[in-house]
């Protein structure tokens, strides 16, 4: 059924389009009442109805019905724009060339008004398809939505790179529909609803702001399943005993508030740190259940280390005073960027690690992710793997994969392939669908066997 709609529609779209060269290759005049307006009009309709609703609204959400929507419209377009083409074509040396040659008058104006014709059609559907993948494409991400502006004015290159808008646009439609019905199918169980909440601690240089949630997309699905979620709330930059007090102070908060008696903390980069020391340092070992560290430098960085080393104290100052003042204006009340970037390195994680030690009681595990190459992640990342590889060895972009390893269960992620798992990824950062690793599934999993061993 998808497929006889779609080529209905592709006939539909080029008789709209091309209406003068198709009525003369059926071998009609263009004089007299059957070629009038009234002829083109239901065509017309037509384009209107297809731009406006190009398949059926099966996804499940609004955002991904429009994104489907615009993909379909592009594939429309592409399909279309072949057959005009080839239309075109045969009219052009069935009729024009015999009647230029012929020396027929109003030839060029005819072909100059289909060519209107034809061009605004296209256009069109074009970018009622292109507006609609652009504003609602997670996938596309800034570089595909610049260099597909850049393609647009190569010729043949802009086919080329529409038809992969239309691939990573119709991966994503596929990917999220699925995942949303996996959803819808295990809602009632509730694999997610542990029997203490979840505090999702951030790491540094970043904060817990209320409309960009610091672990992409990843809490959503963890309600959508059944998990009770709180977070952090520490300063981005600080020191990992100021940063402990401060979760100390949020955990004790919610367990009044709720009644909860403990949370499981899920804690990514330094925020391991910053909650390794609340637990042993600060008290809030008996309203602990568990500690899950995701890519935390336990032993430190010895490229951080380094690189403090040789960087001129006044340039230090200089970064520091600058990064405390702008976070200052975001709402951090003491910011300490050199505290926080020092308190990373393997000797200061060295020191700490000697008089924190795991408390009975507590679980504690560890989750790490490696790149296999610089790109692997992302700016920054990308930039940082090769210096953090000759200084550490195996990493994330930042973190090695031996500094991670902590607590009774270590689990390092791999994938398939070259694209390896970068720090940021790990955090849904980018938003990005990552092949062979769905970052989303991943924590549900985690969070979802968490709940199976009674936390």
């Amino acid at each position: 059924m998808r497929y006889l709609r779609r080529t209905i529609y592709i006939l539909l779209l080029v008789a709209a389009a091309d209406p003068i060269p198709l009525w003369m290759l059926l071998g009609q005049p263009l004089t007299g009442a059957p070629f009038t307006m009234w002829w083109w009009l239901p065509f017309l309709a037509a384009l209107l109805f297809i731009n406006l609703f190009p398949l059926p609204a099966t996804a499940p959400t609004r955002r991904i019905r429009q994104l489907a929507a615009g993909c379909e419209l592009l594939w429309l377009f592409l399909a279309a724009f072949a057959l005009s083409m080839c239309l075109q074509l045969a009219w052009l040396l069935m009729w024009v060339l015999p009647a230029v040659l012929r020396g027929r008058a109003g030839v060029l104006r005819l072909v100059l008004l289909d060519g209107a014709v034809v061009f605004l059609s296209l256009a069109a559907l074009f970018w009622s398809g292109m507006i609609r993948v652009y504003l609602t494409s997670v996938q596309l991400g800034i570089k595909h939505r610049v260099l597909a502006a850049i393609c647009g004015w190569i010729p043949f290159v802009n086919l080329w790179y529409l038809a992969r808008i239309i691939r990573i646009t119709g991966e994503e439609v596929r990917f999220e529909t699925e995942k949303w019905e996996m959803d819808a199918v295990r809602a009632e169980s509730g694999i997610c609803r542990t029997r203490y909440p979840l505090l999702m601690v951030h790491g540094v240089f970043f904060r817990d702001f209320r409309y960009l949630d610091y672990w992409g997309r990843v809490p959503k699905e963890l309600i959508r399943n059944g998990a009770t979620v709180y977070y952090g709330q520490q300063q981005s930059a600080a020191s990992v005993e100021d940063s402990g007090r401060e979760l100390a102070c949020r955990i004790r908060q919610i367990v009044e508030e709720t009644g909860c008696e403990k949370v499981n903390i899920i804690a990514h980069s330094k925020g391991g740190l910053d909650s390794r020391a609340a637990i042993s340092h600060w008290g809030i070992a008996p309203y602990v259940a568990s500690l899950t560290t995701v890519n935390t430098p336990h032993r430190g960085c010895i490229f951080a280390e380094h690189l403090l080393g040789k960087v001129p104290e006044a340039v230090r100052n200089k970064v520091a005073a600058a990064y405390n003042a702008a976070l200052r204006m975001v709402g951090d009340p003491d910011p300490d960027f050199l505290a926080a970037v020092t308190d990373l390195t393997e000797s200061a994680c060295a020191a700490r690690n000697a008089v924190t030690p795991d408390v009975p009681g507590v679980l504690y595990e560890s989750v790490m992710s490696c790149c296999k190459r610089a790109r692997s992640g992302r700016f920054p990342l990308n930039m940082t793997y090769p210096v953090v590889k000759h200084f550490d060895g195996q990493n994330d972009g930042l973190v090695s994969v031996e500094s991670a390893r902590w607590g009774e269960r270590y689990t390092l992620l791999e994938t398939k392939g070259e694209r390896g798992i970068s720090h940021g990824d790990m955090i849904d950062l980018n938003r990005e669908n990552i092949p062979g690793f769905d970052v989303r599934e991943f924590y549900v999993g985690l969070v979802a066997e968490l709940k199976r061993r009674g936390y």
